[in-house]
């Protein structure tokens, strides 16, 4: 038995045991439901890369179970808007991508056409009484908000604050050239199990022993059930912070070499930690090396499936390099992704089990804890 001792005040240790979110969260579609309109209709979420929507270009974006486009202009102008035309709520957008050839969006259905601001521009065919006015007739708005690079949607009337979402602030990727970095690798991957379930595997190291050899290797506190040093139980904060990456690493990749220059503008503690997560619950998190970096997101497809995707992202001069090798950089996360995704899927077999119907969380889980309280606030459950 592993009794625990009295940590440090500053320990972000939990001091008792949890009760983990209900099974059925897991797997219920009602529950499921409720998610999309109060978590994902209510949150920044992830749409892609600037560098990787064309101008002129439309395309269909899917959030909370709601059908969107999004559009970047001449102007490099973005903006988002419910796939539905005004007239009669025909899609607007039937392909997952597509070349403008104009400034206008044209219905397919009876050419209602709108600026790429939205409002309504020509209504062909049809006789305009005293009574209609064009101005009422705009397309459905999406927020949006352009970070590093990055583009976030949010379906709220009214969306959330941008800079609370980045748990380690607005600023935390400030030192890498973000918005330079242009896409150099793509991993899909389709998995069988709840979004939650992959996001609390994210949030704690217990299972990183036994699920990944490879990385405990590569980061050396992963191997004892940590995620950073402050979790063992005799830490105190006078302890000095150890190198991340094992002896004669630099980043994450299956020699530890970088793949190319190093940025030039972080600092000599983000260059010793080798890595630096970003997370932006419920959509992503970022993990930016002293090379590139890879932003991974999640969409909920159903109950019990979800899709992973990552991103690769470097310096156009790092993919133009003669000897650049892409697969020493993707081929190690993604072998600890695939492993991250069996556990999750063996995860959400177990919780399936009749007798199962809620979990414990453990003093090392604190990040779990905090990650279903966001769940439970947002869900209005105990």
């Amino acid at each position: 038995m592993n009794q625990m001792q009295i940590p440090h005040p500053a320990s972000p240790l939990l001091p008792h045991c949890e009760p983990a979110l209900p099974a059925r969260a897991y797997y219920d579609p009602q529950w499921y439901a409720d998610e999309q309109k109060t978590i994902w209709t209510n949150s920044w979420i992830y749409a892609g890369r600037v560098n990787d929507l064309a101008e002129m270009t439309m395309r269909r974006v899917e959030i909370g179970g709601q059908n969107l486009i999004l559009v970047r202009d001449r102007d490099d102008a973005i903006t988002a808007f419910h796939n539905t035309c005004r007239h009669r709520g025909s899609e607007l957008c039937t392909e997952p991508e597509k070349k403008l050839s104009s400034k206008l969006i044209s219905c397919p259905y009876h050419q209602w056409s709108y600026g790429l601001d939205g409002r309504l521009a020509r209504t062909p065919f049809v006789s305009i009484t005293p009574d209609f006015r064009k101005e009422d007739f705009s397309l459905f708005k999406v927020h949006v908000k352009v970070w590093n690079g990055f583009i976030y949607l949010c379906l709220a009337d009214e969306p959330p604050d941008f800079r609370d979402v980045p748990d380690m602030g607005e600023d935390a990727l400030d030192n890498w050239p973000m918005d330079d970095l242009v896409t150099g690798h793509t991993f899909v991957k389709t998995l069988d199990c709840n979004w939650k379930v992959f996001w609390e595997n994210y949030n704690e190291c217990l299972h990183c022993p036994g699920i990944h050899p490879e990385l405990s290797a590569a980061v050396p506190i992963y191997s004892k059930g940590y995620m950073a040093p402050n979790e063992a139980p005799d830490w105190t904060p006078e302890q000095e912070a150890e190198h991340a990456l094992r002896e004669g690493a630099m980043t994450w990749s299956m020699n530890g070499m970088a793949c190319g220059p190093e940025f030039a503008g972080l600092t000599p503690s983000e260059r010793a930690a080798g890595q630096l997560f970003v997370t932006m619950v419920p959509t992503m998190f970022i993990v930016a090396h002293v090379d590139y970096v890879r932003a991974v997101s999640l969409k909920p497809i159903g109950p019990e499936r979800t899709e992973l995707r990552a991103e690769w992202l470097f310096a156009a001069e790092t993919l133009a390099q003669p000897d650049f090798d892409l697969g020493n950089v993707v081929d190690f996360a993604t072998l600890v992704m695939s492993q991250d995704g069996m556990a999750c899927e063996m995860n959400q077999r177990g919780l399936k089990s009749r007798k199962f119907t809620q979990g414990v969380l453990m003093p090392q889980e604190f990040d779990v804890f905090r990650f279903q309280s966001w769940v439970r606030n947002r869900m209005k459950v105990a």
